[in-house]
């Protein structure tokens, strides 16, 4: 029995090996580009429903939550059926790295959403700074089996984070201070990995 547990351990430590060694291919370009489009929309919305956000800052962390929920849960569907497709055996091992590696900056995301709203309520304007910035550092930490140039987009998410915070105030909460930064950063990832995979099916 522990030959055959041996043996079920090397096979395990084979197929990492293998998933560590293979590009990802289960992020699709046209679902990225899509919560791009939503992020968008909830600016939009927000600049109609939510005009002063600094007065109502349970509607805005609503608006902006709900997004990010919404579109977390369409690319992790698209997410399990692609990577079934294109990675077949290694699919479940390749899936469990990606959320590996960027559960912990959802984490600290969802944390810091908490602790701001809950305790520091007059801090809020700092939230979309922060939410880019550790949404960075969830890209930067995805780099290792995506495509080199995905670097750029963490870049891009830590220089509008950044900027974000340098307005201070209520100019932070603006629907564009979110909506341009996701807007413009999901739509550089989806155009990287289009441009970077090989061609398939369901991609263009």
């Amino acid at each position: 029995m522990s030959d055959l547990q041996k043996a079920l351990g090397d096979i395990s430590s084979i197929r990492r090996q293998m998933a560590l060694a293979t590009e990802f291919r289960g992020y699709g370009p046209v679902t990225l580009a899509a919560t791009g489009f939503f992020a968008v929309l909830a600016a939009s919305a927000q600049s109609v429903w939510i005009p002063i956000p600094a007065r109502h800052t349970a509607a805005y962390l609503f608006i902006w939550v709900s997004t990010a929920v919404l579109s977390s849960g369409i690319i992790a569907i698209h997410t399990h059926t692609r990577a079934h497709r294109l990675h077949s055996g290694l699919a479940d091992e390749m899936i469990r790295m990606a959320i590996e590696q960027f559960l912990p900056s959802v984490a600290a995301g969802a944390l810091v959403t908490i602790s701001i709203a809950r305790f520091v309520p007059e801090s809020l304007w700092m939230l979309p700074g922060l939410w880019q910035i550790v949404f960075s550092l969830g890209v930067f930490s995805s780099c290792r089996f995506l495509p080199r140039p995905i670097m750029w987009a963490s870049a891009w998410y830590l220089v509008t984070g950044l900027t974000c915070i340098a307005l201070a105030g209520d100019r932070a909460l603006s629907p564009w201070a979110m909506g341009v930064p996701f807007g413009t950063g999901q739509l550089l990832v989806a155009s990287i990995l289009y441009r970077t995979a090989k061609e398939t099916p369901d991609e263009g």
